[in-house]
């Protein structure tokens, strides 16, 4: 299924299925409870710390789709009522099949789905909307920014990498009023903008990460180093009060937004083997992300019968079947939930040589949307 533009880029595809895998960790390993597997501690291998804080996945997703868009939008002009229809069709109706879903859900378990249904409206723009939906109203705050980041980014990066500031003086700013900054810094574009717009500067520089295959290990190294040490100190779960959420945001995005520009620059992966499958994660990202909270608790529990997942590495190599198995409903919900509607997209982007020539790029024949 091709994009309006007609893009697909293998290698972002393996991207977004690791922001995917990554959430589904997170929520495999510790559920909401801290089980199977505590949320105290880290694993000894510090590499391994962000699949033990896989909410990071969702900073993963937010830095790709700034990345993406400045990709699809090099050198166009954009339509701005066709993009903001394109995505709404592209992201509603999974959206909206997963809302009702969890209201059935909490009917059935004779939960409060009166207040659940007040609150509905109230996620364009809170946290309220379920199953990491709330991410998808963060995505909408973005979108309506995009146009004015690009025209920034466009008279000068450095211009976009000052807004960032901005971002960190309001986290700044929370904090010392709330005394915290991680629902801020978590769940809202004041947190998010970082990922968004470091994306967005990573794509312009790009081409000071391709081949550089000694600054991409340094910066994933620095990466996992800091997150296992965040990871050790207590993680997302016992550092919620702390002031570390104003720049945490910053140095996710910062080390995200190198190696995204890093891997898509330096690699030219083929849609076919192990890479095609990874790629069709990828495809499948925004159903599993959507809808993995309704199994994973019960595929945990199942596993557990007969497998003690009490140890993060038993239970981080029993998530990555248990991803896998995710596969034909993602499969399931693409093909009669997420693609009808595409037919109604509009083309949004049109090449404008006052903007510079867009890169050449390859067209995959089975290019899917880029997100």
């Amino acid at each position: 299924m091709r994009s309006t533009t007609g893009e697909h880029w293998v290698a972002l595809d393996h991207i977004r299925a690791l922001a995917a895998f990554l959430v589904f960790c997170w929520h495999f390993l510790h559920w909401s409870d801290g089980t199977p597997v505590a949320f105290a501690g880290a694993p000894d291998v510090f590499v391994l710390a962000p699949f033990d804080e896989g909410h990071t996945g969702v900073a993963l997703f937010m830095a790709l789709s700034g990345y993406i868009f400045t990709k699809l939008l090099d050198g166009r002009r954009i339509m701005v009522g066709w993009f903001l229809w394109n995505r709404l069709l592209r992201l509603a109706p999974l959206l909206l099949v997963t809302m009702a879903l969890a209201g059935i859900n909490i009917a059935l378990h004779h939960g409060d789905y009166i207040g659940y249904l007040k609150a509905l409206p109230l996620g364009l723009i809170f946290p309220s909307w379920p199953n990491g939906g709330w991410s998808i109203a963060v995505e909408l705050h973005f979108y309506i920014l995009l146009p004015v980041m690009l025209i920034v980014l466009r008279k000068s990066p450095a211009w976009l990498a000052l807004t960032l500031l901005v971002a960190i003086a309001l986290r700044t700013g929370i904090y010392l009023q709330l005394g915290e900054a991680k629902s801020a810094a978590y769940f809202t574009i004041i947190g998010r903008y970082d990922d968004f717009a470091l994306g967005m500067i990573a794509f312009h520089y790009r081409r000071h990460m391709a081949s550089r295959h000694g600054r991409a290990i340094a910066i994933l190294l620095s990466y996992c180093a800091f997150y296992w040490l965040f990871d050790r100190a207590g993680g997302a779960d016992g550092l919620e009060r702390s002031p570390i959420w104003i720049i945490l945001p910053t140095i996710e995005a910062a080390c995200f937004a190198g190696l995204i520009a890093y891997y898509d620059q330096s690699t030219a992966f083929r849609n076919a083997g192990i890479s095609r499958l990874i790629a069709t994660a990828g495809a499948y990202s925004y159903s599993i992300y959507l809808l993995h909270l309704f199994v994973v608790n019960h595929i945990v529990h199942l596993i557990e019968r007969f497998v003690d997942l009490s140890n993060f590495y038993v239970a981080l190599a029993w998530a990555i079947p248990a991803f896998l198995a995710m596969m034909p409903l993602g499969y399931l919900s693409f093909r009669f939930i997420e693609a009808p509607p595409l037919r109604y997209r509009r083309r949004y982007a049109f090449k404008d040589p006052a903007l510079g020539a867009p890169v050449t790029l390859a067209v995959d024949q089975e290019a899917r949307e880029a997100l």
